[in-house]
């Protein structure tokens, strides 16, 4: 059985070992042939706006994507291998397997005696992208391209023999992947924790399966029960490992199974993958949403052999969902354009095809919380969303336009009149709370959300979600003119005492639970009710439950001024210490306002 933990943290020592092993390699110039292809990929990105990033701290992504690459290949051989999903083994396996996988090796270099490990797990890989269901392997194998060429015959050797490796006490293998469940929950660790700098870039965070399931239940659920299962779309634009898309073709292909039972259960599992859509910036994590997929769909269909499944097709894409597909809206109307830019991993024809304005009946996501610190980026994402990218933006602020603009646009007035193809998509996220308070939210609020109709706004930040350090809110909407004078809300009075056993049963998100479709409804930990939409119009948000939003109302309707009224600047002025001195007016010295250690600031009338 799988040990997560020892194999995280073992993996994460070998990928350290591949990463400096790629990297002298291209510092040496020893594969002159790949440092040139990096050096024209990079320019391509840099003249396309893709990077601000100098040469070398790109260099060092790609070398971690490709060391990575290498890694989730074999940790997705040996799941095969080690639960008898291929035959034989050639990388490992428990018992016997692993003798076979050991007379596979010496057989391959019987007949290849010049060649190294690195061309023995090239060939392993090729040979497993060609069985039915191995287009994960094609990805790997194709698309990294020379990259795969630069890791190092001894590097390849170290992979194997860390895949080979017993435990001395036991004799056993230290890793084994046999799992009679196929739960690959495990390889969401691994997308999440695996590498540290790629944690940090793309803001790694698995989305909770309680979170999912509550998301899902608000939104697939009603879209299918509205929209129907015939041509059903949903989708994840930032679907990281792919919990949103397990869960959603999990219950599409219940939908099916209830309404056709004695239906080819092959064909109706192809029918919920073509449903289901997702795309990540990060290629290894649709590698590992892709391969989960696979394995969701060759379990229910009752397949134990890659050899007997059929080509299952899964819309998944490596790209950038805030670059790629026509965002829509004023962006339109300001002749904004695709981008033809992609890089290796990426395909132009499936981002095109899956980013689709206005195409889906459900959209749901996890986006990242991090500011883009890369310029260009930054500049790029600024431009296609002029409506709500302001001062220092979070990427929860673009992802939420870009969630609603993918959702079925909504008309109301046909859709009095009963036509079933006016109804609104609907859209479901969990996201950072920062936007709420923090001034580059204005936007957003104030310019953008008046525009779609908000039915739930759900303070989760007092809640215990794993990894979530960051507070965090559920927007549930849908893609139309707002309906109705109220929003759903659910605000925190209180948080968790302390860290649950269980986080799905911690008492912040039992009560959310149990009090999010119970208006008026008030217990220790959060308050639910039905508040104006008005006041969602207006930044800041307050959602303190308890009295705490409508004691804000009051004093701001009692208030005579405002103080942004009585002062033209507002904030930190300067931080003591990052400068050896401070100019100013005269005058400005007799009301500087002393803050906490370290800080000052002035207010001036």
């Amino acid at each position: 059985m799988i040990d997560r933990l020892i194999l995280l943290k073992d993996l994460q020592a070998l990928l350290r070992v591949l990463e400096a092993d790629l990297l002298e390699r291209s510092d040496s110039g020893e594969v002159p042939e790949v440092e040139a292809a990096l050096e024209r990929e990079y320019a391509k990105a840099a003249d396309a706006a893709r990077t601000g990033q100098n040469y070398e701290d790109w260099r060092s992504d790609a070398i971690t994507q490709s060391a990575a690459a290498w890694v989730l290949a074999c940790v997705f051989a040996r799941f095969l291998e080690d639960n008898e999903l291929v035959n034989p083994p050639r990388l490992s396996g428990p018992g016997a397997r692993l003798a076979r996988a050991r007379d596979e090796h010496e057989l391959y270099f019987r007949a290849h005696p010049t060649e190294t490990d690195r061309e023995y797990l090239v060939a392993t890989f090729r040979q497993l992208a060609g069985l039915p269901g191995g287009e994960v392997f094609r990805l790997i194998v194709d698309d990294a391209g020379d990259l795969l060429r630069w890791l190092s015959g001894d590097a390849a050797g170290e992979l194997v023999k860390f895949f080979q490796r017993i435990d001395a006490d036991s004799g056993a293998l230290v890793h084994d992947f046999t799992d009679p469940a196929w739960d690959t929950r495990f390889l969401g660790d691994l997308y999440q924790d695996l590498s540290e700098a790629a944690r940090k870039k793309y803001a790694l965070l698995q989305t909770p399966e309680f979170v999912e399931q509550f998301i899902l239940d608000r939104t697939l659920e009603p879209a299918l029960d509205e929209f129907g299962l015939e041509s059903f779309r949903m989708i994840d634009p930032a679907c990281g490992s792919g919990h949103f898309l397990l869960g959603a073709f999990r219950r599409i292909l219940d939908r099916w199974q209830r309404r056709a039972p004695g239906a080819n259960v092959r064909a109706l599992a192809q029918r919920a993958l073509g449903s289901v859509f997702g795309v990540d910036v990060n290629p290894y994590a649709v590698a590992i949403a892709r391969f989960r997929l696979l394995l969701a769909a060759l379990r229910a269909c009752g397949i134990a052999r890659l050899t007997d499944a059929p080509a299952f097709r899964i819309n998944l894409a490596c790209g950038d969902s805030l670059l790629h597909g026509l965002p829509g809206g004023e962006q339109l109307s300001l002749g904004f354009q695709d981008i033809d830019h992609v890089y290796q991993a990426e395909d132009l024809g499936a981002l095109r095809r899956i980013l689709k304005h206005g195409h889906y009946h459900a959209v749901v996501a996890n986006p990242p919380y991090i500011t883009p610190k890369d310029r260009a980026l930054n500049r790029a994402y600024r431009e296609r969303y002029p409506e709500v990218c302001h001062m220092k933006y979070s990427l929860s602020v673009p992802f939420m336009q870009r969630l609603f603009g993918l959702a079925v646009r909504g008309d109301l007035a046909q859709r009095r009149q009963g036509a079933r193809d006016a109804a609104a998509g609907y859209v479901g996220q969990i996201t950072a709370n920062s936007f709420m308070k923090r001034e580059f939210g204005k936007k957003l609020i104030e310019g953008y959300l008046p525009t779609v109709d908000l039915t739930h706004v759900i303070d989760t930040s007092g809640a215990y979600i794993p990894g979530h350090g960051t507070p965090t809110v559920i927007l549930v909407g849908r893609n139309r003119p707002p309906l109705g004078d109220s929003i759903r809300t659910v605000m925190g009075i209180r948080g968790e005492p302390a860290t649950p056993a269980d986080p799905a049963r911690g008492l912040v998100w039992s009560a959310i639970v149990d009090q999010v479709d119970r208006p008026g409804s008030q217990s220790e930990f959060v308050s639910a009710g039905d508040s104006r939409r008005e006041v969602f119009g207006r930044h800041p948000w307050s959602i303190g439950g308890g009295g705490a939003a409508e004691l804000k109302e009051r004093l701001e309707e009692g208030a005579t001024s405002r103080l942004g009224q009585q002062a033209d600047s507002i904030g930190v002025m300067a931080i003591t210490g990052e400068d050896e001195a401070f100019v100013g007016p005269q005058q400005y010295a007799s009301i500087v306002t002393e803050l906490p250690t370290g800080t000052s600031a002035t207010c001036r009338r």
